[in-house]
């Protein structure tokens, strides 16, 4: 009953306590997430999260690659490899394929995605069945996905007899949509993180850092899962008298409504309008690989349920789980700045969650704390500010600041001394560098987009989750095995942190001096719509959306 409910919002009263039988294995900090999940959130077990096992294909996939040591810029074409795998993934279809991200390919990434469609059709000329595919998007606020477009686009070089049937969907409920990025194949290839599908981020000048896993196994069924939730809410208002009229009205014309879903099937008139939903049958059952380690699914829907967010409560049990050492590589901790200024746009505040429990672990156990973020206004790509903005304007003293104020706010006995001391010994904060330096050769700086932190040294998290607040629906893996975490540190972090940290990012005095300043943004009413319309677009510069593709339309925003 748990795995069906779940594609539902629980009700508000009602918490199922569940127990999974793979939770064995799992180290003192997964076995906090896992708690957390099962204790708060049974009702969406194996929808939003699960307790299963994968194998780790290579290392972590980061770009730009192999530039931590030197001040350069990346050579033409030398991070080119990342779309053409994530077109091999793709192109190992047999019979099912999930695709998730913010927004719809572009440049070298959709021709990929193109050539490899075009080899899932020549591999299924002689099956019984058409191979089903969906691709869901986010509708970012004002920049709705043109789906018609995309697939015609998509389908191009497809003979009219393919026999594959394609979906593309996107949605936005109020300021919520669509942020995960994963590739989910055939219930064994996965392939999730940070990454979004825009070439001119990560492929151009001045690209953007992010982080991505590759895995096989079981834990690729949790991908395809997680996607039914976001279908299902695209029909339930596709469905509807509105949703019917919708369906008529081109995606580049303007709308009025705060909910936004469109989806465009093919073949036309051969594929039903709304895909089907995936389930364990659907694909074959694959047994547990060898070199398979523990691994905890985990996300959230934003607004398509009432209050659960599941990934939020695991992240926080994971923090407190912590004994040793927390390291985080992220965006950033704080909101969205109102440009030039130090101050959150209105209605944003500081992870108040998130920060209280690294605050308790500091104070309360001494726990080393190391976080890298991106540099303040850093812009891949020669694109616009509005295109794409990565680092939301705080600086290391900002954030560092922040975090003993919630020390102060939970044990108000702290003296000066000794918060000074904690801040000294246990916090260290700097931006993403190369080689010390913290801008590409021509003065840009360097952005950073990942999602990933590490507990004790013992597992991991990579998905597509800001720290920051931003509602938004999200979807991760833990991988919970000391070895695997060994060969991150290896081969990602450490020499990150080496390329990075420097103490004049984080100095002490001006973190303690910082500790009287108002950083939280002003208080929204729920029944303002002018500041209903604020939040909407605090949401859309939280996203760093690429405006540059023929594949967005336009609308005014619903208010």
């Amino acid at each position: 009953m748990v795995a069906l409910c779940g594609l539902w919002s629980s009700p508000e009263e009602e918490r199922v306590e569940v127990t999974d039988g793979d939770a064995v294995e799992l180290s003192h900090v997964g076995t906090a997430a896992y708690n957390a999940l099962r204790k708060r959130h049974g009702w969406h077990h194996n929808n939003l999260w699960n307790v299963t096992s994968g194998k780790m294909i290579g290392d972590l996939q980061q770009t730009p690659a192999n530039l931590w040591r030197t001040t350069r810029e990346p050579s033409t074409g030398q991070d080119n490899w990342f779309p053409q795998k994530l077109g091999k993934i793709m192109s190992k279809t047999k019979m099912w394929c999930d695709i998730m991200s913010l927004g719809p390919p572009d440049g070298l990434f959709l021709d990929k995605m193109k050539e490899a469609l075009k080899t899932i059709s020549d591999n299924a000329a002689s099956a019984e069945k058409p191979v089903i595919i969906r691709m869901m998007f986010g509708n970012i606020v004002g920049m709705p996905v043109n789906c018609n477009a995309l697939v015609k686009e998509l389908t191009s070089d497809l003979p009219s007899d393919s026999n594959i049937q394609l979906w593309v969907g996107a949605w936005r409920k109020g300021s919520s949509w669509n942020h995960a990025k994963l590739i989910a194949v055939d219930g064994k290839y996965l392939h999730t993180g940070g990454h979004n599908l825009w070439d001119p981020h990560y492929l151009k000048s001045n690209p953007v850092h992010d982080l991505s896993i590759e895995m096989e196994g079981r834990v690729t069924v949790d991908g395809h899962m997680f996607a039914n939730k976001q279908w299902a809410f695209i029909q339930s208002k596709q469905s509807s008298v509105v949703g019917q009229c919708a369906e008529n009205v081109p995606d580049s014309v303007p709308l009025i409504w705060k909910n936004r879903v469109i989806v465009s099937e093919f073949p036309e008139g051969k594929a039903a309008e709304f895909p089907p939903v995936f389930t364990a049958s659907s694909v074959p059952m694959y047994g547990k690989l060898d070199d398979s380690v523990p691994i905890i699914s985990m996300g959230r829907q934003g607004s398509l349920t009432i209050r659960d967010r599941p990934s939020d409560d695991a992240f926080v049990a994971m923090i407190d789980a912590a004994n040793s050492v927390i390291r985080m590589t992220l965006q950033d901790l704080g909101p969205v700045c109102i440009p030039n200024t130090k101050m959150a746009l209105p209605g944003l505040s500081w992870p108040k969650n998130y920060m209280d429990a690294l605050a308790r672990v500091i104070w309360l156990k001494g726990v080393d704390v190391e976080i890298v973020l991106s540099n303040p206004g850093s812009i891949p790509g020669g694109l616009g500010p509005l295109e794409a903005c990565y680092g939301n304007g705080w600086s290391c003293v900002d954030v560092a600041a922040e975090i003993i104020k919630r020390i102060i706010k939970q044990f108000p006995d702290a003296d000066d001394a000794h918060l000074r001391q904690k801040v000294e010994d246990n916090l260290r904060i700097c931006f993403v560098k190369h080689a010390k330096s913290s801008t590409y050769p021509d003065g840009t700086n360097i952005g950073l987009h990942s999602k990933y932190f590490i507990i004790d040294d013992v597992c991991s998290y990579t998905g597509s989750q800001n720290l920051y607040v931003c509602d938004l629906a999200e979807w991760g893996v833990v991988v919970d095995d000391k070895a695997a975490t060994a060969r991150m540190i290896d081969t990602y972090w450490a020499p990150m942190w080496s390329a990075s940290y420097t103490p004049s990012d984080c100095d002490v005095q001006e973190v303690m001096d910082g500790l009287e300043v108002d950083r939280d943004g002003e208080q929204l009413s729920l029944l303002s719509i002018e500041n209903q319309a604020k939040h909407s677009e605090s949401a859309r510069l939280s996203s760093n959306c690429s405006a540059n593709s023929k594949l967005y339309g336009t609308e005014v925003e619903a208010i």
